[in-house]
C-alpha cells in the first residue's frame, strides 16, 4: 500500500536549455540591432561570441543535467534539436562575421594611409557646407592655422 512503483514522477522543467537556446537566438539580432553600431563590437563582434559561448554553456549544462538525470529532468531530445540549431546559429554567425565579411571587394579608390585627399564639399551637422580646402585654410578660433585634417571612412556595405 505504501509503494509508489505505479506512479510516474513529475520532471524538472530544463531551465538552463531553453535559456542557452533563448541566449543563442537573440545574438544574431542583438548585433544587427546594437552591437554594429558601435567600432568596438563591429569590427571584432566579441560581446557575440560571448553570448554564443554563454549559451552554448548554459546548453551543455542543461544536457548534461538531462542525461544524467533523465529521471528527474526533461529534455534529452529537445535539449539536443536546440544544441544542434545554436551550433548552427554560431556557425554561420562566424562564417558571416568572420569569413565573408572579408571577401568584399576592396576599395580601389579609396585614399591609401597618408595620401593627400582630393578636395571635396560636404554638409556639416549644421546643413553648412564645408570644403576640405576651407578646413585647412581658414584659422581655428584661437587663430593659429590648422596642421590638418583627420578623415575617417566607414565601410558601405553594411
Amino acid at each position: 500500500m505504501g509503494s509508489d512503483s505505479g506512479v510516474a514522477r513529475k520532471q524538472k522543467w530544463n531551465w538552463r536549455i531553453w535559456i542557452g537556446f533563448l541566449v543563442a537566438l537573440a545574438a544574431i539580432p542583438l548585433y544587427a540591432a546594437l552591437f554594429s553600431r558601435y567600432p568596438i563590437t563591429r569590427n571584432v563582434p566579441w560581446a557575440n561570441w560571448l553570448l554564443l559561448l554563454l549559451a552554448g554553456w548554459l546548453l551543455w549544462t542543461g544536457l548534461r543535467r538531462a542525461f544524467a538525470n533523465s529521471q528527474e529532468y526533461r529534455g534529452k531530445i529537445l535539449g539536443t534539436f536546440f544544441a544542434v540549431l545554436a551550433l548552427g546559429i554560431a556557425v554561420l554567425f562566424g562564417l558571416g562575421t568572420m569569413y565573408y565579411s572579408r571577401q568584399l571587394p576592396a576599395s580601389a579608390g579609396a585614399p591609401q594611409l597618408g595620401a593627400k585627399a582630393p578636395d571635396f564639399t560636404l554638409p556639416d551637422a549644421d546643413g553648412k557646407t564645408v570644403s576640405l580646402s576651407a578646413l585647412l585654410t581658414e584659422p581655428l578660433p584661437d587663430g593659429t592655422k590648422p596642421r590638418g585634417v583627420v578623415l575617417i571612412f566607414y565601410r558601405g556595405y553594411w
